[in-house]
């Protein structure tokens, strides 16, 4: 089955950074649906344009690369300075006429989209994907190799060739408030934390920090079987998140 038709869309942050997005309209009504990807993902991806497709049922999606990512400018810092790249996102969502909006993270994404709705607000729903709880998790083979992507030079190097992600050297000052801190702060929009028992980079303990630090309306999803973030979302998962969306906004 094709994919629905996407329409290619440069935000603007308002630390001044071009993003790279795309807008793929829905006859869903007025629900506006902004995807984040994970850390060296891109919407231009096949699996972030099979998500976007099947979101596209229950909203528009705007689906856009974080800074540092594909197309768009900068370097990441890791789920810090994102917000920014969120809030442009849901701006231009709301300019081209959705009322109500909801984001949906992956990993990174999952992260980001939890901090930008408690520090910034303006959205009406949040579905955290495979998110961390907290910072500098090291407990999993992979999460150490993410670490030495981001902290030596070589492993940015690398990142930068293989993946087009660019990232910002050096620690960060001050350290944002980490996710599990961010999720009482979302309410009074529902959040969803979705995560699988087969997650190789963050066990489940952190969708449970999450849940814990989350005030209601909040919800807790644990999907047998589910390994991480857009690669191992099946369709089937990702209806059940728009249906929430839809059921939640209506």
């Amino acid at each position: 089955m094709p994919f629905a038709p996407n329409f290619p869309v440069m935000l603007r942050t308002e630390d001044g950074l071009r993003i790279d997005a795309a807008h793929t309209p829905s006859a869903a009504g007025d629900v506006g649906i902004v995807m984040a990807h994970g850390f060296t993902g891109s919407w231009r991806e096949r699996t972030a344009r099979r998500i976007a497709h099947v979101l596209s049922g229950y909203g528009g999606v705007l689906a856009f690369d974080f800074r540092g990512h594909g197309r768009s400018a900068g370097r990441t810092t890791v789920g810090d300075l994102e917000i920014l790249d969120v809030e442009a996102a849901v701006r231009h969502a709301r300019v081209v006429g959705y009322r109500r909006i909801a984001v949906v993270g992956f990993s990174m994404g999952a992260a980001v989209a939890v901090r930008h709705a408690a520090l910034r607000g303006g959205v009406d729903a949040v579905a955290a994907v495979s998110g961390p709880a907290r910072w500098y998790y090291r407990g999993t083979r992979p999460m150490r190799q993410v670490h030495w992507a981001i902290e030596r030079p070589f492993g940015r190097f690398a990142a930068k060739v293989a993946k087009r992600t660019r990232i910002a050297g050096g620690p960060w000052d001050p350290i944002p408030m980490p996710p599990h801190e961010a999720a009482a702060l979302v309410s009074p929009a529902p959040l969803l934390i979705v995560h699988g028992d087969a997650d190789a980079f963050f066990p489940l303990e952190h969708a449970h920090q999450l849940y814990a630090g989350a005030r209601e309306p909040k919800e807790l999803w644990i999907e047998p079987g589910y390994g991480h973030a857009e690669s191992a979302a099946s369709p089937e998962l990702i209806r059940r998140i728009g249906k929430w969306i839809a059921s939640n906004l209506s």
